[in-house]
């Protein structure tokens, strides 16, 4: 089952310094984290802020080849997490043939902003990963598929989180 999602924002992880990509599920409120490089994130804050460059920057220039070759980007997807990496797929309709092509989560979003796709995310990715509900519970929120050091890991960044950490947010 593949979950849709969009982007919650663009966060810094107060401990690595590192950008995270926040997808949250369009129905529901599983939030999953995403580290990712300042580059990627550079990019993907840009077109959430409709920041213009002088020159293209490369998913720009992705999306203008595309444009020029007449080929539609449906959807991108989440599909697998191993080795505490993610997987996507962004999927190419070359004059109505579907072709499915091997990407980094980060460049997969960054083109999906540029070009309307719709994002998804596997539900195994969802529970696999380390997610978190943007809702305030009673209880200790549960981290699932993550080592007991990465959940107590997320779990105080989480909780030292607040609104002015989100640089970006829709």
């Amino acid at each position: 089952m593949k979950i849709k999602v969009f982007i919650h924002g663009i966060a810094v992880d107060p401990v690595s310094n590192s950008p995270v990509m926040l997808l949250k599920e369009e129905r529901g409120n599983r939030i999953l984290p995403i580290w990712i490089g300042v580059l990627e994130a550079t990019s993907i804050a840009s077109r959430l802020e409709n920041i213009q460059f002088p020159r293209p920057l490369t998913h720009d220039l992705l999306k203008n080849i595309l444009d020029l070759l007449g080929i539609r980007v449906p959807k991108v997807e989440i599909v697998d997490l191993r080795d505490n990496t993610y997987y996507a797929l962004i999927t190419l309709d070359i004059q109505g043939q579907l072709v499915e092509i091997d990407a980094r989560p980060s460049d997969a979003v960054a083109l999906a902003l540029r070009t309307g796709a719709e994002i998804y995310v596997a539900e195994e990715v969802m529970k696999k990963g380390q997610t978190f509900t943007e809702s305030p519970v009673e209880e200790k929120e549960t981290i699932v598929g993550a080592t007991e050091k990465d959940k107590e890991r997320l779990s105080e960044i989480l909780e030292e989180l607040d609104p002015t950490h989100f640089k970006y947010k829709m």
